[in-house]
């Protein structure tokens, strides 16, 4: 598949290039470098359709009329809120790209503490107009694709962008880290080598990026289909970590994804002596 084929249909997008913007609102910028890192095929694709809105790569025109719009970041401001809401209603289809607009990312370890943590990083928190909590955008308005990831790949862009142009949804992964790790011969690091993996309850997407340099996975691309994270959990304990860390595993980059928030949430503190 290569973005120079991408088809364009005339119906629902009528004689016209599809519209697309990229949007970002509170984050590291990574998932929007998904688009960058394709270089050629980004050019290729930028054929098939028109970049009115993308920041990173130029172009800043009006956030109207919009055929897909993808959104990286979390909702931590009254002004993402207004900005998602309003372009909900201008675009025909709306994805969310990475941990921090599918499941409110690294800004969502806030959630965890008091307000008054903000001060330890804003001089003068008073002047930005946060929400309560740093939250996922499909939390507010709905969304027809998330694509998870920290970051996104561009496979997993031009896989979207090329279903959407068809009028359908890319299919959903549901493979755990564990199965990419056998597929490419990569030894189990938690066997092996006893590192704390979150692999057995991650989807996998990143190709076991981090098992294969003998590291554990951090949940990049968030929880896998019935994720078993209270065993775990456990089997973190038995390697020696102490309540606290295995919470940190958890509560990391979707720390506010479900399973993820919950099992990290039943280790927070020292809750040795209730097990």
């Amino acid at each position: 598949m290569t973005p120079s084929t991408l088809p364009v249909q005339k119906d629902p997008f009528s004689s016209r290039k599809p519209r697309v913007a990229v949007l970002k609102l509170a984050s590291c910028d990574g998932c929007q470098l998904a688009f960058l890192g394709l270089g050629e095929r980004l050019l290729e694709l930028a054929a098939a359709v028109e970049f009115v809105h993308f920041a990173e790569m130029g172009p800043l025109g009006p956030l109207t009329d919009l055929d897909i719009t993808f959104i990286e970041g979390s909702l931590s401001t009254r002004e993402d809120l207004e900005t998602v809401r309003s372009v909900r209603k201008e675009s025909r289809y709306l994805v969310t790209i990475g941990a921090c607009a599918t499941s409110g990312g690294i800004q969502a370890l806030r959630n965890l503490t008091s307000g008054e943590s903000l001060s330890g990083i804003y001089p003068s928190p008073g002047f930005i107009d946060f929400l309560d909590r740093s939250t996922p955008v499909a939390s507010e308005i709905p969304v027809d694709l998330e694509l998870w990831g920290c970051p996104v790949t561009g496979e997993q862009i031009l896989g979207a962008l090329r279903s959407l142009l068809f009028g359908t949804t890319p299919p959903v992964e549901h493979d755990k880290v564990c199965l990419e790790c056998k597929r490419r011969a990569i030894a189990c690091v938690t066997v092996t080598m006893g590192v704390p993996c979150l692999g057995p309850v991650t989807l996998t997407g990143c190709g076991a990026l981090c098992p294969s340099f003998n590291r554990g996975c951090y949940g990049c691309f968030g929880p896998s289909e019935n994720p078993e994270t209270s065993s775990l959990a456990r089997k973190f304990a038995g390697l020696g970590l102490p309540p606290d860390e295995i919470a940190r595993r958890f509560l990391f980059i979707n720390s506010n994804a479900g399973p993820f928030r919950e099992e990290g949430e039943r280790w927070r503190g020292d809750h040795s002596h209730e097990r």
